[in-house]
């Protein structure tokens, strides 16, 4: 169905189209003020043009519709529920939206593509337990797989490249994994997440730190909400290891969301509620400079990818020991950064603890 000569050349036109639209939307920005100012819970100190991630929108619909042969009942549901998380967006990047007008507009999104497409969660297979129907729940669970996952990726749209160099990193790694291992239907799913990659890889020369364009909650959103979507093709009849795999590529915003969370209740504050403790600001507050932090982020990202794709060559019993040891992994690095809390760190304790029982102490 696809020639992968002429799927090479829509991405190198795709990402050109981005490198092109982008300065041309920043020119536009500066002109009609559409700026993110400065704020206490900031990282930037001068006034930036956003809402950059339109360009990125454009030029991967562009390609979608146009130059690609991907039927019009796929394509069609994603445009229409990601239009509505873009206008939302949009308009959050113009207005500051509150946040539960904000969540709104993206479950009516997830909503529209879970009425209209094939995305959905309807039953999971747990080996040596059999197979969960999810009944009425299937709804519910996958509006909530696509808010969590548009969430967790606008979260962490902190620092310059960050968000659009993680969705990269990220996106890539579901791409290989539906293009080599799963069914043919996933490829056609591989052919748009590749070209999005390559809209977003146009941005990113003009987003990664120094930036001169922000993505905005336009194109935060509208990357999450894709990341979401993507995720789920394929997974209406899902196996636990099939569930787990985008839990684990989407690693570090997963992590930054969970613990988030938790934090938050712990100080009796609302989920909603922002703060500066985020993955990139304790790395910032360890000493690292903003261009290390974003690196160190990619690095980690790399490495939760790594371990996305050997659980595609793993025995069952090979992925319960993957998943503990990342679990145990993840809990140490929350833990060395603070994430939760400066004085709350019981694996780590527990470690150097055994650490000093072994030398004797």
């Amino acid at each position: 169905m696809y020639n992968m000569f002429v799927v090479l050349l829509v991405c190198i036109f795709t990402m050109i189209t981005t490198l092109v639209l982008t300065p041309l939307f920043k020119w536009l920005a500066k002109k009609v003020n559409i700026t993110d100012k400065p704020e206490a819970r900031r990282v930037h100190e001068k006034e930036m043009p956003t809402m950059g991630g339109i360009t990125i929108v454009i030029s991967f619909y562009l390609s979608s519709f146009l130059l690609l042969p991907i039927p019009l009942s796929q394509i069609l549901p994603l445009f229409l529920g990601s239009i509505i998380v873009v206008v939302t967006g949009i308009i959050d990047d113009l207005y500051n939206l509150k946040p539960l007008v904000k969540l709104t507009g993206i479950i009516i999104g997830a909503v529209v593509i879970y009425a209209m497409g094939n995305v959905s969660l309807e039953t999971m297979t747990i080996p040596y337990f059999g197979t969960i129907n999810f009944g009425v729940w299937e709804m519910p669970f996958t509006i909530l797989w696509i808010v969590g996952l548009t969430n967790a990726i606008n979260l962490i749209d902190g620092l310059d490249g960050l968000a659009s160099g993680v969705s990269m990193i990220a996106l890539t790694t579901m791409g290989i994994i539906g293009f080599f291992f799963l069914t043919i239907s996933e490829v056609s799913t591989s052919i748009m997440i590749f070209v999005l990659v390559s809209a977003i890889a146009g941005f990113w020369p003009y987003n990664f730190q120094p930036a001169s364009i922000f993505l905005g909650d336009t194109g935060a959103l509208f990357l999450g909400f894709m990341i979401g979507v993507f995720s789920l093709q394929g997974l209406k009849n899902a196996t636990l290891i099939s569930l787990i795999l985008p839990i684990v590529i989407l690693g570090i915003p997963v992590t930054d969301t969970l613990f988030a969370m938790i934090r938050r209740k712990l100080r009796k504050q609302s989920i909603s509620t922002a703060d500066k403790n985020h993955i990139h600001h304790r790395l910032m507050s360890l000493g690292l400079s903003h261009r290390q932090t974003v690196l160190a982020i990619y690095c980690v990202s790399a490495i939760f990818s790594v371990i996305a794709l050997l659980y595609t060559f793993s025995t069952l019993i090979g992925s319960i020991l993957l998943t503990i040891f990342v679990l145990i992994g993840v809990e140490l690095f929350v833990e060395i950064i603070g994430l939760v809390s400066e004085t709350k760190r019981p694996l780590l304790k527990l470690v150097q603890a055994f650490g000093r029982k072994l030398n004797g102490g």
